[in-house]
């Protein structure tokens, strides 16, 4: 069992946080964007940043070439929509795209927005981890966390109706 702290403090032990929240044992902060047959997305528990999402395989597996034809079909069909979401509906412009094979979870990408705040901590790769911590350390507040939440809600609902919602408070 491993202890793994949420954004919102809480600690919780499991075997793989990617099970727990893909089978529902843990309900993410604001519940799941989208879901399919293969894939889950939900906010990152961890960093309370606006639609920073994790897409994440509901089988137990590590790497890409893993995935069947029908789950890679899916997998890229879903991260289109709910980068295309990103963009309509919270007006994110650019996405850094994570996804690592020796992870202690599941098969999964994250996809971290760029605000233009982060760029004090530069414009590359290396800047993701400060961003991270940044966001974990001085953004864990409730006007904050009253965003996430809000951009859960109309990413949901853009994904799972298809209509189109503008969050002007970007």
């Amino acid at each position: 069992m491993r202890k793994i702290t949420l954004s919102n403090g809480k600690v919780v032990e499991v075997e793989c946080l990617s099970c727990a929240l893909t089978s529902g044992l843990i309900e993410p902060d604001g519940g799941v964007v989208i879901e399919t047959e293969y894939f889950h997305a939900h906010q990152d528990v961890a960093y309370p940043i606006k639609g920073l999402i994790i897409l994440a395989s509901k089988r137990h597996i590590k790497c890409f070439d893993e995935l069947t034809d029908e789950e890679r079909l899916d997998y890229i069909n879903v991260l289109s929509k709910i980068r295309a979401a990103q963009r309509n509906v919270l007006g994110i412009e650019h996405v850094y795209y994570f996804y690592n094979e020796d992870t202690t979870h599941h098969f999964h990408t994250w996809m971290v927005p760029r605000y233009e705040w982060m760029y004090e901590f530069g414009r590359s790769v290396e800047s993701v981890r400060p961003v991270l911590l940044h966001a974990r350390h001085e953004l864990n507040h409730d006007e904050n966390i009253q965003e996430v939440m809000k951009a859960i809600r109309v990413l949901a609902e853009e994904l799972n109706s298809g209509g189109k919602i503008i969050d002007q408070t970007h």
